[in-house]
């Protein structure tokens, strides 16, 4: 299980990477914010594999909210590259989306008869 949560963390970070080498702007922007928090998801159910799909959003949401507010803060300059440094209150639209999307697939994933359990 948790191999495959490495896989999905891998090739979530690459379509980001991919998506933001052919997408600019502000299309770019919406996609990578919900890619952070998928991201977030992924590493909540890599910690803790039997998560219910509705903690593991809510824990995804609340640290992509967590990391915007700080942003609000002072944030030491070698933090900057990891969390951010600027405050931008439509980015957490963006991340209640992502944890909204992880959230129902992987509840459709979870469903008897999915194949996955």
């Amino acid at each position: 299980m948790r191999f495959r949560i490495l896989l999905l963390i891998a090739g979530t970070v690459a379509a980001g990477l991919g998506l933001l080498a052919v997408v600019d702007g502000a299309v770019a922007d919406v996609f990578r914010d919900a890619l952070y928090t998928t991201v977030l998801y992924l590493l909540v159910l890599l910690a803790a594999p039997r998560a219910r799909p509705t903690a593991a959003a809510g824990i995804a949401l609340g640290l992509s909210f967590a990391v915007e507010f700080l942003q609000l803060t002072r944030i030491p300059p070698a933090l900057r590259l990891v969390l951010g440094s600027t405050f931008n209150p439509p980015d957490l639209l963006w991340y209640a989306v992502g944890a909204a999307a992880c959230l129902l697939i992987h509840r459709r994933l979870r469903r008897p008869g999915t194949g996955s359990g």
